[in-house]
C-alpha cells in the first residue's frame, strides 16, 4: 500500500474521531497528514522487533524520535501511530472520551505508546526536541529528532529563545517543521500577528532553512531526504512546510473555520465520500 492510500485512511479516521465526540481539531490534522505518514512510514528510523513490529521504549534510545508541539492536532498523530502498529486502531474510537488514553492533547499520564511528552501548551515542543537531541549526542546516539510546530505557534516567545539556543550549541541532529498553512484559531496568521518571512528569521538565527510542499509526496520525499543529508554539519534544520488546512476535504480547505470545529452528520458523510477507505475503518 502506498503512502497516499495510508493517508486517505488517516484522514477518514480524523474526521470520524472528531465527529464522534463533537470536538477536536480536524483542519490542521488533515493538513499535516501527508507529512506524518511520510515520516512514520518511510523516513524515520524506528525501533522494531525481528518481525518488523514497532517497539516502544519511553527512553527513545537507538531510534529517531518525533515530537508534536502543536498538540491540538492529536487526531493525525493518533491515527498514524495506530496504523504504524503502536496500538490497535480500534482504540481510536475512544478519542477524547473519559478514561481514554487518547486525550484531546497528547498526555503521558495515559501511557499511550508513541507519546513521550504532554503537548498542546504551545511554544514548548521545540525546547523539548532540542533537549532530547542534545541527550542523544551525550549518549552517543546518532539518530535524529524531529519536531512539528504550527505557524501560529511561532508567535510564542519561547520558540525564539529555543531558536537562538539550538544553533549556538550546534544541535545538528534536529529537524524542525513549521506547518505553514497561514491559519490559526482566530483567523489568518497574517491578520492575527503576521509572521512575515519565517525562513529569513530562522536563517538569521543560524538555522539551515528548507522549504517544501507538505501535501505533495514528491516534494516531501525530496526535501525530507535532503534534510536528513544535511544533519551532522553543525546547524539545526528547519523546514517551512506549506500545507493546506483541511487538505483532502474540499469544504474544509482555504479557511480557518475548521481549525477546531467538528463536522455534523451530513458534513461527515460528505467528507468520507471524498476519502477512500483503504485500511478499514475502526
Amino acid at each position: 500500500m502506498n503512502l497516499q492510500e495510508i493517508a486517505s485512511q488517516v484522514r477518514r479516521d480524523i474526521v470520524r474521531m472528531v465527529h464522534g465526540v463533537k470536538s477536536g481539531h480536524p483542519g490542521g490534522s488533515l493538513g499535516c497528514t501527508d507529512l506524518l505518514v511520510s515520516l512514520y512510514f518511510k523516513h524515520m528510523d524506528l525501533k522494531t522487533d525481528e518481525n518488523g513490529q514497532v517497539v516502544f521504549n519511553m527512553d527513545g534510545n537507538g531510534e529517531d524520535l518525533f515530537f508534536l508541539s502543536n498538540g491540538h492536532i492529536s487526531p493525525v498523530l493518533y491515527s498514524v501511530l495506530a496504523h504504524r502498529g503502536y496500538f490497535p486502531p480500534a482504540e481510536l474510537a475512544t478519542f477524547r472520551k473519559l478514561d481514554s488514553r487518547l486525550q484531546g492533547h497528547p498526555a503521558t499520564a495515559e501511557h499511550l505508546p508513541g507519546i513521550r511528552i504532554a503537548s498542546g501548551s504551545l511554544g514548548q515542543g521545540l525546547s523539548v526536541a532540542i533537549g532530547t537531541a542534545l541527550g542523544k549526542k551525550l549518549n552517543g546516539d546518532s539518530h535524529l529528532v524531529y519536531v512539528l510546530m504550527g505557524d501560529g505557534e511561532q508567535q510564542e516567545g519561547q520558540i525564539w529563545e529555543a531558536a537562538t539556543f539550538a544553533p549556538h550549541h550546534k544541535v545538528d541532529n534536529l529537524i524542525a517543521f513549521v506547518d505553514f498553512n497561514g491559519q490559526q484559531i482566530d483567523g489568518p496568521t497574517e491578520k492575527v500577528m503576521n509572521n512575515r518571512d519565517l525562513g529569513a528569521k530562522y536563517e538569521a538565527f543560524g538555522w539551515t532553512v528548507l522549504h517544501m510542499d507538505g501535501n505533495d509526496y514528491d516534494s516531501l520525499d525530496t526535501v525530507l531526504s535532503e534534510a536528513k543529508g544535511l544533519t551532522g554539519q553543525g546547524k539545526p534544520i528547519v523546514v517551512i512546510t506549506k500545507t493546506e488546512m483541511g487538505q483532502g476535504v474540499d469544504f474544509m480547505m482555504h479557511t480557518h473555520k475548521w481549525h477546531g470545529t467538528a463536522p455534523n452528520d451530513d458534513q461527515l458523510a460528505k467528507a468520507l465520500a471524498q476519502l477512500p477507505e483503504t485500511l478499514g475503518d475502526y
